[in-house]
């Protein structure tokens, strides 16, 4: 049998180059393990899948309805409910008999004291260190550094 004379196709890899290849492999997957958390944090969340509503509970535990809620409750005013969010909730009825597409969290922004809703003065007073909030909820005074949050409600009258 006759052999082919000649140089091989694949040309033979020397110490150097291989010792070379290995470090540069080492420091491109070291540097993609350590560049991997940055990109991710660039990138949103995916939404997933869309959860269910909560219900919102008055202070007895009760499921809110919106015809019965809003017919025994004056425009303007402000009542803490449950289920929102964690958080105790103020559901806002409006002027015109709806009830709000959002709530105010009752949460002081200050040190966390529950804040109860004022009538009288038209504003949230917290007992803990004086803050006052509007009835949209905005800091007015005292030592509390943010407004109170705001909850997205969707409201259906069933």
């Amino acid at each position: 049998m006759a052999q082919a004379e000649g140089t091989p196709d694949v040309p033979d890899m020397g110490r150097r180059q291989f010792m070379n290849l290995l470090t540069f492999g080492t420091v491109t997957g070291v540097a993609l393990g350590a560049l991997y958390p940055v990109v991710n944090y660039f990138i949103p969340p995916s939404s997933g899948g869309t959860g269910g509503g909560v219900t919102a509970k008055d202070a007895l535990g009760n499921d809110i309805i919106v015809s019965d809620f809003v017919a025994n409750h004056n425009p303007g005013e402000r009542t803490l409910a449950q289920g929102l969010k964690g958080d105790p909730t103020y559901v806002v009825i409006e002027e015109d008999q709806t009830l709000a597409n959002y709530g105010l969290n009752a949460v002081c922004t200050h040190l966390g004291c529950v804040v109860p809703w004022n009538g009288s003065e038209n504003k949230f007073i917290c007992p803990c260190h004086g803050s006052q909030y509007n009835s949209t909820g905005k800091v007015v005074r005292g030592p509390a550094p943010l407004s109170l949050a705001l909850v997205h409600a969707n409201v259906s009258d069933d």
